[in-house]
């Protein structure tokens, strides 16, 4: 899949500021006690800044202090509001001169607290009274239609082959009933509704309430597993987000022109040179849960304790500027946050997946159209749901890396006024992937064994190394900014379906060019040039398998090439008060992208408003289907179909569907095609 970040506009620049007496302890016990204290810590942050906004004095020294509150409403058509963010962030800084060995000794650091007030105001679309009663496809089935009439949908636990079965007397298999009274048919979602038909696919049922209120789904434990405080403040976790940087750095002179430069602490390390995409700009992880790929990457990368080590030589006889940094992530893993099912922002729908398939494993789940009616003994065209037992297919277990060894290094200088860089580094995959060939049930006979193709997972996070480099130059003669980074990974992990375990890894080649240019457009704007920045991200998998079956193609669901474009065009007016920006970005496979225009309005020193709109364009997600495994033979003979040449051999013969693995031909723009929004921000800046 493909891993990049699409940027709006950063509101403003804040100054360092004072930092307030810190929250260090996890938040426990009754949620409105929480939720009070949380609130008591962003009204004294604000408070706090009102009093200190340029300086203040601390043990005789001079703190620089800044700070900003924020409001972020947005509404998405046909949801309602999508967001209510209400954030504080309190920054510090103070230089202390020579302490510790090190000159220029300072500490840094940033708070910030949100409360994000959707989970309350819209709690029917993502609260404690999302989701419903859901029923799932039985495609063409003249059995389903005479059982439960209309289009012959069964209800979630009432499918022909299990429980509705079952209580018409028909013999069942014992891997296809569940308890429906511990997992009922209620704040149920269908995997992709809000995208998509089910179009004779594969559809699953998704809990979608916060894990307090419900918690199927919620079984990986410290992954995709909030309560509503949880998703309301995110900020105040046991990681202690809720601290975005808090450092101390300082340097040790070693020549006329040379030092060390050490910064040791709470960061953000970002390498590259190129903005939006994410190519070399690895070593945080980032939550895409804020608002999928569209917000500013210093506001959603996850911060980590992190030290680093920088010589910097300065002038040389042959370059212009030189230097060399050591990084070493010595924090817990964290993975890419991606939401969960339920959350107004899930990149790829992926937390909706997992989320009903850690259900399906723990409590069973019904599954529609997956199995041709007539392999069950039925006179019927039509195509089967299924009510799958606990143990039999979903996701068992996450299994995240619990080493300290991610680290890299960086050389990076100036040749001939060509800044480049070469870089090294080694890491644990940011983006999970699904391993199969766990033990698992045989729905048809009860026994426990390995099965090969068969969908039942555990998360992984495999180590990833990274090399990589880049360039950025000025052409005077064209009077503009060109920007390359480019990098090759050994060790990622993708979806197959050719592979009995359902995975295969692949080297991946990454590269990115970035052209900018102020130029003027004298109809638009005689007196001030406007800004126009183009990217585009290429990628390509080296190890890429993708073969023709005789119902479709089955192998790796992910692009073996493919290509995003993104264009800013950005302008000033009123002394540099409004500022008019349009971006657009185009997935080329997936046939999808949006465009995002807005206006940024600084109203006052202090005021800031920013208005725009957020709108798909393209293909929908209805126009990627792959493979799903319904035709993988996990079970053979059993689940043989009349395309298997052996019915006794594992294996799929290509029936596809959108769901679950058209997500990744589809990519997060045609992901999120249905998430056409407005958007209102106002910040008030101290």
């Amino acid at each position: 899949m493909m891993k990049f970040m699409l940027s709006q506009s950063r509101l403003d620049d804040v100054v360092p500021g004072e930092r307030p007496r810190p929250l260090i302890k996890p938040l426990k016990g009754n949620p409105m006690r929480n939720k009070k204290m949380i609130l008591g810590v962003l009204g004294s942050t604000a408070f706090m800044a009102g009093l200190g906004a340029g300086s203040v004095n601390a043990q005789d020294k001079q703190w620089d202090t800044a700070g900003f509150v924020e409001n972020a409403t947005f509404y998405r058509d046909g949801a309602g509001i999508s967001k209510s963010r209400n954030t504080g962030q309190f920054e510090f800084s103070k230089d202390f001169g020579k302490k510790f060995g090190l000159s220029n000794f300072r500490v840094s650091g940033t708070l910030r607290g949100t409360y994000d007030a959707v989970y309350d105001i819209n709690d029917n679309e993502y609260g404690k009274n999302a989701g419903g009663a859901r029923s799932f496809e039985n495609f063409g089935s003249t059995t389903a239609q005479a059982l439960f009439g209309g289009n012959g949908d069964s209800p979630w636990g009432l499918s022909i082959l299990g429980n509705g079965g079952a209580a018409a007397g028909n013999p069942i298999p014992p891997g296809f009933l569940y308890d429906v009274s511990s997992n009922p048919n209620a704040g149920l979602k269908v995997l992709g509704e809000d995208m998509h038909a089910p179009m004779a696919g594969v559809t699953i049922g998704v809990p979608v309430r916060p894990c307090d209120e419900d918690s199927r789904g919620c079984g990986l434990q410290d992954y995709m597993d909030f309560d509503t405080n949880d998703l309301r403040f995110p900020e105040f976790n046991d990681q202690l987000d809720f601290i975005r940087e808090l450092y101390f750095e300082g340097s040790i002179p070693t020549g006329d022109m040379s030092e060390w430069f050490f910064r040791v602490g709470k960061q953000q390390v970002v390498w590259g040179r190129t903005d939006l995409f994410r190519v070399l700009d690895i070593i945080n992880p980032v939550d895409y849960s804020r608002q999928n790929i569209y917000d500013e990457l210093e506001d959603i990368r996850i911060p980590q304790w992190i030290a680093s080590a920088e010589y910097r030589w300065g002038a040389t006889e042959t370059f212009d500027d030189l230097n060399l940094q050591l990084v070493w992530n010595f924090d817990e893993f964290r993975p890419n946050a991606l939401g969960q099912g339920g959350t107004p922002y899930s990149i790829l729908d992926a937390g909706s997946f997992f989320r009903a398939m850690n259900n399906c494993w723990e409590n069973g789940c019904t599954v529609s159209n997956f199995v041709p009616a007539g392999a069950i003994g039925l006179d019927d065209p039509g195509l089967i749901a299924a009510d799958f037992a606990p143990g039999v297919i979903g996701i068992r277990n996450v299994n995240l890396p619990s080493g300290h060894d991610q680290g890299g290094i960086k050389l990076e200088g100036v040749y001939n006024s060509v800044g480049f860089s070469l870089n090294y580094y080694h890491f644990y995959q940011q983006l999970p992937v699904l391993r199969g060939n766990i033990p698992s049930m045989n729905a048809f006979t009860g026994e426990v064994a390995d099965w090969d193709h068969l969908i039942a997972f555990d998360i992984d996070f495999p180590e990833v190394d990274l090399f990589g480099g880049s360039l950025d130059f000025y052409v005077d003669s064209l009077k503009t900014v060109f920007r390359v980074e480019t990098t090759y990974t050994q060790g990622e992990e993708f979806a197959n379906t050719l592979q009995p375990d359902l995975y295969s890894e692949s080297d991946v080649l990454r590269w990115v060019l970035g052209v900018d240019r102020n130029t003027f457009i004298p109809f638009l704007n005689k007196n001030r040039a406007f800004l126009i920045s183009g990217q585009v991200f290429g990628q390509h998998l080296l190890d890429h398998e993708l073969v023709s079956g005789p119902l479709g193609d089955i192998g790796m669901p992910d692009w073996e090439d493919n290509y995003t474009m993104t264009l800013l065009i950005k302008g000033w007016y009123k002394s540099d008060t409004i500022s008019p920006q349009v971006i657009m970005a185009w997935d080329y496979e997936a046939g999808a992208g949006t465009i995002a225009p807005s206006v940024d309005w600084l109203i006052s020193d202090s005021w800031r408003l920013v208005v725009g709109f957020n709108i798909k364009v393209g293909d929908s997600m209805e126009d990627q289907q792959f493979d799903d495994c319904r035709t993988c033979n996990p079970f053979p003979p059993f689940t043989a179909s009349p395309a298997h040449a052996d019915p006794m051999q594992s294996g799929s013969v290509g029936l596809s569907g959108i769901q679950p693995l058209g997500r990744f031909r589809s990519g997060p723009l045609g992901s999120a095609s249905e998430e056409d929004e407005f958007q209102v921000t106002l910040r008030y800046r101290f």
